[in-house]
């Protein structure tokens, strides 16, 4: 299978939270496996489509005789849109003038907004892709495609119960980035998110004639990187602002030494923090070449009318390592400089834990354990008519087990060694995020017509429940509560090959009011890593088109 991703618009992910877009396996997930599965709202785990059984239900492989290829093209159009305006009353500690959402220029000194925007929209402007040789984000430039080839293979000796199978296909592959100044840069400027499974040994084997089992095992390719820009509009930060503008203004330029141990030398400082200014910028990618997990199967069919299906497809524990680049900018260094100039703040900042100083450039490793979660499926296939038939699946995913996110550092992070104080999920070399998934179930019902012979019809929907609480929902994860509607048809020229087409339709709308979400844009002194547009209303608008093309032959 051939699958091309053209992202226009796509935006997503915040600060290392943008790492933890996997999630968007929640988007993606069987969505570029399989078209005539696409067609049928994924109910296939009573009726696997060839070999991509070896994905949804490895007990089918045994319906396959002698030997079998399948190659797939896909051609995808993601359309996700994110809007920020500021509500009425918006404010940071008294401050409303982000320039995210305000018009004002310099010669407004009172820090209010008198003149908003309206909504402001972010969209990503190229496709991009992670490459593993170069380890770093390749830009594709506007409107470009993003490919990754995928086939499969299968045989079954003759005369005997089992058949073998193997399939290279990409779960999950997106990428994308914008110019500087975007809006949505703060949520990932550049993002790419690749899990390639390129080796799937199965087989399924025939236990009667109404019975068969299978497994496969899949080796996969894991990879994340983003480029983020950083900002952190906090009540502390309103604080600090506040107390350069009006407490040290009269000083600025003028100050002693009493002032200088009064004001732990706050006031030293040449350039102030401001809760709306990019306080720096972040790149880092991590990976691992092999991330093994396995599917299990059963699939019974006592009459030609009726199957039963189930599959489990296992997690996959990972630990992901890499590196990261940190540009850290003026303000925050000139903060720690200037508390380090005084007598009373070099105590405040011993204290504190706060650094000595901080660095233009910080880099080093990273590292995160991380589990891609388990799954479960049953389902039926029905014939209500002999040229009707129905398919139903009723399924569990463990999204649970992303409860929390933790990123080690090899060495002491300067940012952190101060958002700490604020926050228990931080530390001087790791950061926690708490994203409180839930596991969820989900349903998905098709049909297919045999309008002749040769030519198939079919259909399918399937609504998709959000596992993120209303309290954790961000622009990271653009989806809650997403529908998938399919449409396809399939020729068959002759007992060897089929061709299938389809379409598919994925659409979702969130709207996170300001306030309302801790991994957004909740207000508050503990919010102070996970909250980019604090305050600001946002809206995401997801729309993803399939369309593709599939040719199945026997030789």
């Amino acid at each position: 299978m051939v699958k091309y991703l053209k992202l226009c618009p796509l935006t997503a992910a915040i600060f290392l939270a943008s790492l933890s877009n996997i999630a968007n396996a929640q988007l993606g997930q069987d969505l570029s496996v399989d078209l005539r599965s696409l067609s049928l709202g994924n109910a296939v785990t009573a009726d696997p489509p060839g070999i991509s059984a070896v994905h949804f239900n490895p007990a089918a492989l045994a319906k396959i005789d002698g030997l079998q290829t399948d190659v797939q093209g896909i051609l995808a159009n993601f359309a996700i849109k994110r809007d920020y305006s500021a509500p009425a009353n918006y404010n940071v500690f008294g401050y409303s003038d982000d320039p995210l959402v305000c018009n004002d220029g310099p010669e407004v000194k009172t820090g209010i907004c008198t003149d908003f925007k309206g909504t402001v929209h972010g969209d990503v402007e190229y496709a991009s892709i992670y490459v593993p040789i170069l380890k770093k984000i390749v830009d594709l430039g506007p409107n470009a495609p993003l490919a990754a080839p995928t086939a499969a293979i299968a045989y079954k000796p003759p005369g005997s119960k089992v058949t073998y199978a193997t399939a290279i296909y990409a779960p999950l592959v997106a990428g994308f980035g914008a110019e500087d100044g975007n809006p949505s840069n703060y949520m990932g400027q550049q993002v790419a998110l690749e899990r390639i499974t390129y080796l799937s040994p199965s087989f399924g084997y025939q236990v009667n004639d109404h019975l068969s089992v299978g497994a496969s095992f899949g080796m996969s390719y894991q990879a994340i990187a983003l480029k983020t820009d950083l900002r952190f509009p906090n009540e502390m930060i309103g604080v600090l602002r506040m107390v350069d503008e009006v407490v040290c203004t009269p000083f600025k330029n003028n100050g002693d030494i009493i002032t200088d141990l009064l004001l732990f030398g706050i006031c030293n400082a040449k350039e102030g923090m401001n809760p709306f200014s990019k306080v720096g910028a972040m790149d880092v990618s991590l990976e691992q070449s092999l991330s093994p997990s396995y599917n299990l199967g059963v699939l019974w069919e006592p009459t030609d009318d009726f199957s039963f299906g189930m599959v489990y497809q296992s997690e996959a524990k990972m630990r992901l390592r890499g590196k990261y680049l940190i540009n850290n900018a003026t303000a925050p260094q000139q903060l720690v400089a200037g508390l380090n100039s005084s007598a009373t703040g070099q105590i405040l900042a011993a204290i504190l834990g706060l650094p000595g100083y901080i660095p233009n450039v910080e880099s080093g490793l990273v590292a995160m354990d991380f589990k891609y979660p388990q799954h479960f499926k049953a389902g039926i296939k029905y014939k209500i008519f002999p040229d009707l038939q129905m398919n139903f699946d009723l399924g569990w995913t463990d999204f649970a087990a992303w409860d929390k996110f933790k990123f080690e550092f090899d060495r002491q992070i300067s940012l952190l060694k101060v958002a700490k104080l604020l926050s228990a999920d931080v530390t001087d070399r790791s950061l926690a995020l708490p994203l409180k998934f839930q596991s969820s179930w989900r349903w998905g019902i098709g049909f297919e017509y045999s309008a002749t012979d040769r030519l198939k019809l079919r259909m399918g929907y399937e609504p998709r429940t959000s596992s993120i609480p209303d309290d954790k929902r961000n622009t990271m994860v653009p989806i809650n509560n997403a529908q998938l509607f399919g449409l396809g048809a399939g020729y068959r020229f002759d007992q060897d090959t089929d061709l299938d087409l389809s379409i598919g339709f994925l659409r979702s709308r969130d709207d996170i009011p300001a306030n309302t979400s801790s991994l957004a844009n909740k207000t508050g002194v503990d919010n102070i890593l996970l909250n980019p547009y604090a305050g600001l209303d946002i809206k995401t608008n997801t729309k993803v088109t399939l369309l593709g093309i599939s040719y199945r032959t026997k030789w």
